[in-house]
């Protein structure tokens, strides 16, 4: 028996942040509505399943989709190998072909909308913020709604070819997650805190040249507490994250993850006082609280005047490594006068910060019931 609405939890944790506050304000909003959770993972379901506990009385149900991975020796919350997506999608089509309403947070799943002649209605929930998303994949428009964080995404998903009716504008539901691993106390030592989050996509980061270099830069200079937190997938193109990691573990000055719950639910943008990075969209989340950045390009990219680095604007563009120090140096003294331009740039980006996007999205997401 399937429920009135899906949310798709089958891929990276990354994800959960994105989704779950839609499912809280969904629940809250319509406690008569049946809702069911499809989870990929024993990962994702200990995670859920703990906060599903804590919503008032409902008719939610976890399940567990074609292909589920019982991971027990898998520490909880860090990012799951994850079943083939395809063919789990392929076997969980008909149940998903009885639900009236589908929520997913990423790309693949919209191959069933796409390809089927589906009654089902997909609500997409974009992962990430930021100039340099992918718009123009066949698969969006397949999408009966998008639910976007701010009127400047719409327009550039309507330039992409995506009905604009097929668009709402609802705000930036990560922010509304609330259930961040606290990250108050990482560090013994009273230093500012910079976190160093390269992107996981050879063409857009700063790892492969400079990452290495750069973390031992910052730890040599003996002035900063380090969170060394790149995209969860930059270790599988770089296995020498996992190794420069372990080389500084146990560093009262260094805290190393790229894999745990808390490397992605707002957790070390939230504790940061400097921004060390390449495109990441994590920026833009970094900025929600504007604070000092630094960028690298490691590139040596054309990037002024060009709308996918727009994000560069907000703190010094560093060009040659041995600039780092530098930059991390006067970045806190520049940020005075980047303040108001950075909170102008997150509004653009993710909406207006009420409180209240989860509870736009979920109007949109009823309203696609018919």
């Amino acid at each position: 028996m399937s429920g009135d609405i899906a949310f798709l939890f089958l891929g990276e944790t990354l994800l959960v942040p994105h989704l779950y506050p839609l499912v809280a304000a969904t629940a809250a909003a319509a406690p008569e509505t049946a809702i069911d959770l499809w989870l990929s993972t024993s990962v994702h379901e200990t995670l859920i399943a703990r906060w599903v506990a804590e919503l008032p009385a409902n008719r939610i149900r976890l399940r567990r989709a074609p292909g589920f991975r019982r991971l027990p020796d898998h520490r909880d919350g860090d990012n799951p190998p994850l079943p083939t997506k395809l063919s789990m999608l392929a076997r969980l089509a008909p149940a998903l072909a009885r639900t009236p309403v589908v929520v997913c947070a990423e790309q693949t799943s919209l191959w069933l909308p796409a390809l089927l002649p589906l009654r089902t209605r997909f609500v997409k929930v974009p992962h990430g913020a930021g100039s340099m998303m992918e718009r123009d994949d066949r698969r969006r428009r397949a999408a009966w709604r998008t639910l976007v964080p701010a009127e400047r995404e719409r327009e550039a998903l309507a330039a992409a070819g995506v009905a604009v009716e097929r668009i709402a504008v609802t705000g930036y539901a990560k922010a509304e997650f609330r259930h961040r691993t606290p990250a108050a106390r990482l560090f013994s030592e009273p230093r500012p805190i910079v976190l160093y989050n390269p992107h996981w996509q050879q063409h857009r980061s700063s790892w492969w040249r400079w990452g290495a270099e750069t973390v031992r830069r910052i730890v040599a200079s003996g002035r900063y507490n380090l969170i060394f937190a790149p995209h969860q997938r930059l270790v599988e193109r770089a296995p020498e994250v996992a190794t420069l990691a372990a080389e500084l573990a146990g560093r009262p000055d260094v805290h190393c993850d790229y894999q745990s719950f808390a490397a992605v639910d707002g957790s070390y943008t939230a504790a940061a006082d400097i921004y060390l990075g390449d495109t990441s969209s994590q920026v833009v989340e970094f900025l929600m609280r504007p604070r000092a950045c630094v960028f690298l390009d490691a590139q040596g990219v054309q990037w002024q005047g060009d709308p996918a680095y727009d994000m560069w604007a907000n703190g010094e563009v560093v060009t040659d490594l041995a600039a780092l120090l530098p930059a991390l140096e006067r970045a806190p003294a520049r940020q005075p006068a980047l303040a108001t331009a950075q909170a102008r740039f997150a509004e653009a980006l993710l909406g207006p910060l009420d409180g209240r996007s989860a509870e736009r999205g979920a109007a949109e997401i009823l309203a696609a019931r018919r």
